[in-house]
């Protein structure tokens, strides 16, 4: 089962979500990055339960301990080992789903892989598997902060209802629960939630992801391109049904004159006229700003009856217990913040032996 991600910067996440607990281990993070618990726990506060009448009630602090490669408040360049117990389980929500698959959800797919699941809450499946992934992302947004490199991340789309460009407002984002820039958006999409919660229903969201400061060169030219490894870090999270970097899929529709970016000079650097591009070129990161869009489908836990099937191949209707979000965007966003985080920093470190020049600048 693949849980670690990255070559040099490399996480491997671990736990299920009715386990003891989940956590992370951080390996190639460079010795002497200034690092907390309080660091960490900042990003775990934006995707841990019970924050709003929009995420799952179950109630969980989800506090971060560092159990190795911290000393005296800097990285040792040791593997960094992340832990969050699990106190607030209710596995006896979830009993008759150990014969019983779940429409939208992993159980019948894991179950004929391994012939065997835990099905506590969907087990390792579970959403509460991104503790992890959040966790070392904010590692690395430390490590990559060093550079100047900036995340902006937000929810730009709930069901039908979108942002306004011209009402978009930065500070909005974390003013209201859903994460949107954009004060009377927001507003619509609570009464609209509130609406399907009371039909026992869900939506679908998509989360924006911009990142400012990073330099021009990231990535490679063919296997490994950025926009490429981008994709299979967000498509590894749970419920992301689709990805766009740039224009994404309005670029089937343009015309090469329209998509092109023109480049232009500035104070002795090279700059673009515009970006629908979304930050890459060839594979490659061009200096400008990194934007991406993932798409998450609707909850799949509905509190309405559904048809399925039990292990025996039996018809059978199911309803679902147990405590789950309407929308996944505003917890989300946070991880998709943290995956593009993993996958910049293991590029930075990467970066820094594709010339020989720039080992000479170390050991000479």
């Amino acid at each position: 089962m693949s849980s670690i991600f990255g070559n040099i910067f490399k996480v491997s996440t671990w736990g299920e979500s009715h386990g003891a607990g989940v956590g992370v281990v951080v390996d190639g993070c460079p010795a002497g990055l200034g690092l907390c618990e309080e660091d960490i726990q900042r990003m775990l506060d934006r995707r841990k339960p019970g924050s709003s009448a929009f995420t799952t009630q179950r109630s969980e602090a989800d506090k971060i301990e560092i159990l190795s490669g911290v000393f005296g408040g800097l990285t040792t360049g040791t593997p960094i080992s992340l832990l969050v117990r699990n106190k607030d389980h209710h596995s006896s929500d979830y009993q008759n789903l150990a014969e019983q698959y779940r429409p939208g959800h992993a159980d019948y797919c894991f179950d004929r892989k391994y012939g065997f699941r835990d099905w506590r809450g969907g087990g390792r499946s579970s959403g509460r598997e991104t503790i992890g992934r959040v966790a070392s992302g904010a590692i690395a947004e430390k490590l990559l902060s060093l550079f100047g490199i900036c995340f902006l991340t937000y929810v730009d789309r709930i069901g039908d209802i979108e942002i306004s460009a011209d009402a978009f407002d930065e500070a909005e984002i974390n003013r209201n629960p859903l994460c949107m820039p954009d004060r009377v958006a927001a507003d619509a999409a609570s009464d609209y939630l509130k609406r399907l919660m009371q039909e026992g229903d869900s939506s679908g969201s998509r989360v924006v992801c911009r990142v400012s400061g990073l330099p021009a060169g990231l990535g490679e030219p063919v296997f490994g391109k950025l926009d490429a490894l981008l994709g299979q870090a967000v498509f590894s999270i749970g419920a992301v049904k689709g990805l766009e970097i740039g224009d994404g899929f309005a670029v089937s529709s343009m015309r090469g004159s329209d998509n092109n970016d023109g480049f232009f000079m500035e104070n002795g650097e090279v700059k673009k006229l515009t970006n629908h591009s979304g930050g890459v070129l060839g594979g490659i990161s061009d200096g400008s700003e990194l934007i991406l869009r993932a798409a998450f489908k609707p909850t799949p836990s509905i509190f309405r009856e559904q048809k399925t099937v039990d292990r025996d191949g039996n018809n059978v209707t199911m309803n679902i217990a147990g405590r789950h979000d309407p929308v996944i965007g505003p917890r989300a966003a946070v991880v998709v913040e943290s995956m593009t985080a993993l996958v910049l920093a293991d590029l930075l470190l990467e970066n820094a032996v594709c010339r020989v020049s720039n080992l000479q600048k170390i050991y000479d």
